[in-house]
């Protein structure tokens, strides 16, 4: 019988694969992602690596020359976000092919809602219908919600069908670590080991008022709702839209003078402002993002008095918030964030009027 499924569609190695089709010779090679591709450049990360280059250790965000040493032997690529984007619209544009509703949820990943009894011969048209379109891997999870097909998916890497739901539910998931839940990371399940949870049975059998008590009435019975395999059926085809944007800058060095802090927020801020003019957005709040030596991150915020795009309103917010900053320690990185309003205001590039 028909019923409805969502199922998580999980490019492979997504941006890894997005530069193998550019460079083919590459293929079968240990090959590692990010930055400018320089690994003897300070303070840059990989963005991905090839299942070649994993075997080694190497794995997402670790520095390049880190991953230089475990893998001496490994290509390495600078990135091309323009690349992914269209990569990505064109596996987003092959699944809508299908009589299916796709909700994007990011480059490389999309969840999709149908009606069908065979959600298994589904999940191989999608397979099928992206790598026919595109000539990417991807791997599909199913599910009776987001969370149990998200999870799902992982397990059916790479290039693999898995499906995780209600019925299967405890054998697979029960005796795992309450971090394999989608949601939970490493901090919380810390927390939650110390009040004696660590399996996702015993969180599915605490109490909810004791979670409550530790975690606030709003996450700590959601996360028993997790553990037991719960999360949202719903699979929203609006067009994603930005709810904010940033810019952040790592430095070779760290940076100690005040006022060269200053000047690169400004700086930071005056890009910001430019990306707002060109996406059509106003913005309605400032965080500024202070990375101290050696990674303790700390931020900051500042509300703007009504929605803006002028560079100076956004410089002189990001400023107020560096204020309230103590920078009596060096920094590593600096970043500044906008969040935008609902679209549908365009902000004038020229500011407001004097």
């Amino acid at each position: 019988m028909a019923r409805s499924w969502i199922l998580h569609v999980d490019l492979d190695q997504f941006i890894a694969a997005v530069e193998l089709l550019r460079h083919p010779e590459l293929r079968g090679r240990p090959v590692v992602v990010g930055g400018s591709g320089d690994p003897a450049q300070p303070r840059t990360v990989a963005a991905t690596a090839t299942y070649e280059a994993r075997a080694h250790g190497v794995r997402s965000g670790m520095p390049l020359r880190t991953a230089l040493r475990r893998c001496p032997d490994a290509v390495f690529l600078p990135s091309d976000p323009p690349a992914y984007e269209a990569a990505s619209e064109r596996v987003m544009a092959a699944l809508r092919e299908l009589p299916v509703q796709v909700e994007v949820w990011g480059w490389d990943e999309a969840f999709v809602g149908a009606t069908t009894d065979d959600p298994e011969a589904l999940a191989a048209d999608l397979r099928r219908v992206v790598l026919d379109r595109t000539t990417l891997s991807c791997s599909v999870g199913i599910g009776d919600n987001k969370h149990q097909a998200k999870l799902a998916s992982a397990f059916a890497k790479p290039a693999g069908v898995y499906r995780l739901t209600g019925e299967n539910w405890a054998e697979v998931m029960n005796d795992r670590p309450t971090d394999a839940l989608w949601g939970i990371g490493a901090r919380t399940a810390s927390k939650l080991a110390a009040l004696g949870l660590r399996t996702v049975a015993e969180l599915a059998a605490a109490d909810p008022a004791e979670l409550a008590r530790a975690f606030g009435p709003v996450n700590g019975p959601w996360y028993r709702y997790l553990a037991l395999g719960k999360g949202e059926a719903e699979v929203d085809t609006t067009p994603w839209v930005a709810r904010g944007h940033s810019r952040e800058i790592t430095f070779p060095r760290d940076l100690t003078d005040r006022e060269a802090v200053a000047g690169q927020v400004a700086d930071l801020a005056g890009q910001v402002a430019r990306d707002a003019v060109a996406a059509g957005r106003l913005c309605a709040r400032v965080t500024v993002k202070v990375r101290f030596t050696p990674f303790l991150t700390r931020t900051r915020q500042c509300t703007l008095p009504e929605p803006t795009a002028d560079p100076v309103a956004l410089t002189e917010a990001a400023l107020a918030a560096l204020g309230r900053f103590d920078l009596d320690r060096p920094i590593r990185l600096l970043g500044v964030a906008v969040d935008y309003t609902a679209p549908g205001r365009t902000p004038d590039p020229a500011g407001p009027e004097e």
